[in-house]
This record gives C-alpha cells, structure tokens and sequence, in this order.
C-alpha cells in the first residue's frame, strides 16, 4: 500500500524508517509546508514524492493512506482535508484538540465512508493483549490499585510549550496513561480528580489524575515535561504485583507475589518500532473497505477525548 506522510518532523522520522522496512508499504510520499523540508526529509528516507503542500499530497491519487505527524492543533483539519478527499487516515495521538472536534470527524467519515483512525501504538501492539492475559489469569487475585507514569524532557520542545498549538503535558504524555488504565480497566468509572502545576506559558507542565472507578478501584497517573520518569505501570492485587515496564512502549512485564518473589516474567515479541502494528491494522482494514479500527475504534478516541476534555476543565479551575 502506497502511504504519504504529513508531516516532516521527529515522528515522521521513526514513522518513515518503520515503514521502509514493512514489507506490504510503500512509501511513496511526505508533505511538510516547506518544500525544502520535504524534499530533504524524502532524502533521507528514499521517498521518491515530495509536496510542499499537504493539498497537493492528498490530491495524488496514488497515495492510499495518509498518516498525520503534525502537532495536535491540526489533527482536525488535516483528517477533514483528508477524509474530504477520500483518503484514508491514520491520525497521531492524541486524535483532537477537544470531544467536539472528535465528534465532528466521526460524522465525516460516516458520510464519506473513509477509513479513519487514531495512531495510538498502545491500543495495537501485542503487550495490550499479553497484560490483560496476565490480569485475566488472577494470579494476583482482586486488582485494587494501579499507578503509572510518563514523563520525557520534553520542555524545550516548541509545540509542547504553546497553548496555540495544544501543547501540555496531558496531551502529549498523559493521553498514554488515560489509555493504559481504561484500557486495562474499563470504563465505568466513577469519579476523576487532579492536580496540576501550569506553566508560565499557560500549559499544563505537570499533573497527577486520580480515576476512581464505581467498584472502588482506584489508578493513579502522573505525567510531565521536565525530565524522564520510570514509566512503569502497576497493578496491585491482593496476592502480589504486576509491573509492566514503560507504558508508553511495553518492553516485558513482570508477575510478583505479596514476598517480592519473581512469579513470571513475559518479554514482549521483538518489532521494528511499535509503530507497524498500526499500520498493519489500517492496511488490513482498507483493503476489507472497513471505515474503523478494532483497536480504537472512533467511539473510544472520541471518549478519550471527553476524559481529557473533562481534566483540563479542572486544571483551569485551579
């Protein structure tokens, strides 16, 4: 399948090499608004197409997917351009700026019948089903607390810093702890608290958000921008522990009884980035002319959504 990529920066790099080693893509083209950018950006990746405009990119109609690597402000615009064009879209996380805007692509694409989907790699790779595998067995019997972090040194980074261009820690990082507890968890959650610590430029720079769900199960994420954490995820049951180590990207995960003895330890498969199985997903579903994602289908991005909608109406009451 013949994919462009919109966009030139840092994922678009790990995205590019990805795909150059995926048997069944094509890599056929990138847009970035500066054609120079473009054309050194398909230099370095092989890529025989390169756009100055995203128009002209999404206009090629030898392009049969596109994957949007711009920053979270533009995610709605640019799948509208998409869909509108009748390109099947593969979205960066997270999906929108806001619930509404969210809402608003699930309508186009009912109407333009265009396969779209947020490219959140958690939601597709096989550490997700491996988890719920290890939490299903009951090896550490009841689950009644979970705790996860995300943090990167990420402060200097221009559209993490700009409200205008939705920047935050919530949703570059935190969106990753929102998924791995509902995800894992479920929805049925009862009530949601948070703290927070803004920045001079008026984003959220780091936060901590307590999901309490209705059976008095309890997880606890914190994320931020000024330096890297642990990234470990755990699930606290009555008879040990379950570590799964980064969140962001399972590497292995780890079962340990109430003594700290090791019970099991499972390596996750061997993959090129994380980013294949996505594609792989969205390539598979293009071709069967299905319009959603198993793995997140547009109700759960537009819910995501609603969550984080919902988080940072507390962080500016505070």
């Amino acid at each position: 399948m013949r994919i462009g990529i919109l966009g030139a920066g840092n994922i678009a790099g790990v995205l590019a090499d990805t795909m150059n080693k995926m048997q069944e893509v094509e890599l056929y083209a990138v847009a970035s608004r500066d054609l120079a950018k473009a054309k050194a950006f398909a230099d370095r990746f092989e890529i025989a197409n390169a756009y100055g405009s995203y128009e002209e990119m999404v206009k090629d109609e030898n392009v049969e997917l596109v994957y949007i690597a711009t920053p979270h402000s533009h995610h709605f615009q640019h799948m509208k351009l998409c869909i509108e064009n009748h390109k099947p879209v593969l979205c960066e996380k997270a999906f929108t700026f806001t619930a509404e805007e969210a809402m608003e692509i699930k309508k186009l694409v009912t109407e333009h019948k265009v396969y779209t989907a947020e490219a959140i790699w958690t939601r597709y790779m096989p550490s997700r089903k491996l988890i719920d595998e290890v939490l299903a067995s009951g090896i550490v019997g009841e689950i009644s607390m979970v705790t996860c972090n995300l943090s990167y040194d990420i402060d200097k980074v221009e559209r993490i810093m700009k409200p205008e261009l939705a920047g935050g820690a919530l949703l570059d990082v935190g969106v990753y702890g929102l998924n791995f507890i509902t995800m894992h968890l479920g929805k049925e959650i009862d009530h949601i608290d948070t703290s927070v610590v803004m920045t001079d430029t008026g984003v959220d720079g780091r936060e901590s958000i307590t999901v309490v769900f209705e059976n008095g199960l309890m997880a606890v994420s914190t994320h931020g921008i000024y330096g890297r954490s642990d990234r470990k995820g755990i699930f606290y049951g009555e008879k040990g522990y379950i570590i799964v180590e980064n969140i962001n990207n399972p590497q292995a995960i780890d079962v340990f009884d109430s003594e700290d003895n090791l019970l099991k330890h499972i390596d996750v498969p061997e993959q090129i980035s994380g980013y294949e199985y996505e594609i792989s997903e969205a390539i598979e579903n293009i071709k069967k002319g299905n319009i959603e994602s198993q793995s997140m289908p547009l109700d759960e991005s537009i819910y995501m959504m609603q969550l984080m909608d919902g988080i940072r109406e507390q962080f500016s009451k505070r």
